[in-house]
């Protein structure tokens, strides 16, 4: 049994951000003002087809969304990034403190101190229906300290930070001056103005041989060729951006959002013309883990997959894809980015 341990730089080349209007850009019926950073791409918001018919079952069924415009970080949230946050207000990631006994009924001591889950490759090739065969619980493992005590971030300034749980990302955004986007406005920014193609370039994972985003190869997870260059987080950008500017909408690491997961998405209104607009995801009581009772801790949906994902094991690097991930987890391949909102209609659900 593995105890799932839950706790309450700028990119290299850039493309020029779309600008229109002088000081604002107006899109439809919203107006955008200038970029809040110039690290920001405008995202023109509208009606796409969100979700997947032909993958995982918690991508079905595919359904239209429309969203409205918004602006969008060119890339997720970097170790540089997230040390002047914390040397700015002295903040505290749940993976630096000690967790609660009477919300981990039953885990040993050793399990309480202040950690994250940490990936493994293991030795050879093991049963990939037990995820405690390659995750440990590693005390002292925080964004910091990556693989845990001696380890440090000398040369990874410009990589994705990790071991953020929700909490730790929401206080980030908030201290930037931003929000963290909801599913539909993530996936809609992920496809890049592609409708319904399985990438966020396209159809095709590897034209022409070329590694378009930072993924696993080789068999998981016991051997990894890294043929695309990175055989764990890869710098932010190291990849093409998509067809609006961002980088790493697929693979390196998962990203928050801040809808709450479900088994599946809601189906197509029976008229064309009513497709929901700016969605929030369901309750947080459809959240909870039914696989473990006795731990209530709420889950909300990660996008985008991850360095640790394999065509044979999770191919979650396609912008359909979407995971459960509880909210006080820390884990070598999640980090986030963040939005900042055309207009004040989106509150927080909570």
């Amino acid at each position: 049994m593995i105890y799932i341990m839950v706790k309450p730089s700028r990119p290299g080349k850039m493309r020029p951000l779309p600008r229109a209007g002088g000081n604002n850009a107006v899109t439809g019926d919203a107006r955008i003002e200038v970029p809040p950073s110039e690290d920001m791409a405008l995202i023109p918001g509208g009606t796409f087809l969100m979700g997947a018919d032909n993958a995982y079952r918690e991508e079905r069924p595919a359904h239209r969304v429309s969203v409205d415009p918004f602006w969008m970080d060119l890339s997720t949230v970097t170790n540089a990034q997230f040390f002047h946050f914390v040397s700015d207000t002295g903040y505290v990631t749940v993976a630096e403190r000690p967790l609660d006994p009477l919300m981990y009924p039953g885990a040993p001591p050793e399990m309480l101190k202040p950690g994250a889950l940490v990936f493994r490759m293991t030795q050879g090739p093991v049963d990939t229906s037990n995820i405690a065969n390659w995750w440990h619980w590693t005390p002292g493992a925080q964004w910091r300290r990556p693989e845990g005590p001696g380890s440090d971030l000398e040369g990874r300034e410009n990589h994705p930070v990790i071991h953020v749980a929700y909490e730790d990302a929401q206080a980030y955004a908030e201290w930037s001056g931003k929000q963290l986007p909801t599913e539909a406005e993530w996936e809609f920014a992920a496809r890049g103005g592609l409708e319904g193609q399985d990438f966020v370039w396209g159809d095709e994972f590897s034209p022409d041989g070329a590694f378009l985003a930072n993924t696993w190869q080789g068999p998981f997870p016991w051997r990894n060729f890294a043929s695309d260059g990175f055989a764990g987080t890869a710098p932010v950008g190291s990849y093409p951006a998509n067809g609006y500017g961002l980088f790493d909408m697929a693979g390196n690491v998962w990203q928050w959002t801040t809808d709450w997961w479900s088994a599946r998405h809601e189906a197509d209104p029976e008229k064309p013309c009513c497709a929901p607009r700016n969605p929030r995801g369901p309750a947080m009581e459809t959240s909870f883990d039914p696989m473990q009772p006795a731990i209530r801790i709420p889950r909300r949906v990660v996008k985008g997959g991850s360095f640790l994902c394999a065509p044979s094991y999770c191919r979650r690097y396609r912008p359909a894809a979407r995971h459960a991930q509880m909210v006080d987890t820390g884990m070598s391949h999640i980090g986030f980015r963040c939005i900042r909102r055309a207009t004040p209609s989106h509150q927080e659900k909570e």
